[in-house]
């Protein structure tokens, strides 16, 4: 194989010296213009493309600890820490979550899944933003999953019906 290369190398140098003096210096050019744009193509545009990568890696990492520096009173007091755990079973901590946040007269039924980790709950003639911010506040606060909503059009606007099912991560 070696000697294939050598032989196209004589090859190509035997029509380059047959070439004209101008026409050499064209294809020089030309050659020089193609090892700058594999160079640039190649080389320099990935490195660029790493290279920002890298810097807006660092500078969300820099966001992030600063995030944790301005928050950590409230971290090592825990008001941001994880959900809460209350002893109650799903069915019960969904019914008295829903009576504090105004949804007593919505509440159509609920039962426990069957896997006894969670709960599903049917609501009628339910306020669409009250049902919302019980959603928020089940998960934030107490870790309930939303594992299926059905959320149909009550009677009046802003009201709905809905079938929920909410899970406690295992």
């Amino acid at each position: 194989m070696n000697a294939q290369l050598q032989a196209l190398i004589d090859r190509a140098r035997a029509w380059y010296d047959g070439l004209a003096e101008r026409e050499q210096r064209i294809v020089a050019g030309g050659a020089v213009a193609v090892a700058a744009l594999l160079l640039v193509g190649g080389l320099l545009m990935p490195l660029h493309a790493a290279v920002s990568r890298a810097v807006a890696r660092s500078e969300s990492r820099h966001a992030d600890l600063e995030w944790m520096r301005s928050n950590a009173d409230e971290i090592r007091a825990g008001t941001l820490a994880l959900p809460r755990e209350t002893g109650e079973a799903p069915l019960v901590l969904v019914g008295r979550v829903g009576r504090e946040n105004g949804l007593e007269a919505a509440f159509r039924g609920s039962q426990p899944t069957a896997n006894g980790h969670g709960v599903r709950v049917q609501l009628e003639a339910a306020p669409f933003d009250t049902m919302i911010n019980w959603l928020a506040a089940l998960e934030e606060h107490y870790g309930l999953a939303i594992d299926s909503v059905t959320v149909e059009r009550g009677g009046k606007p802003g009201v709905v019906n809905a079938t929920i099912t909410l899970n406690q991560p295992k």
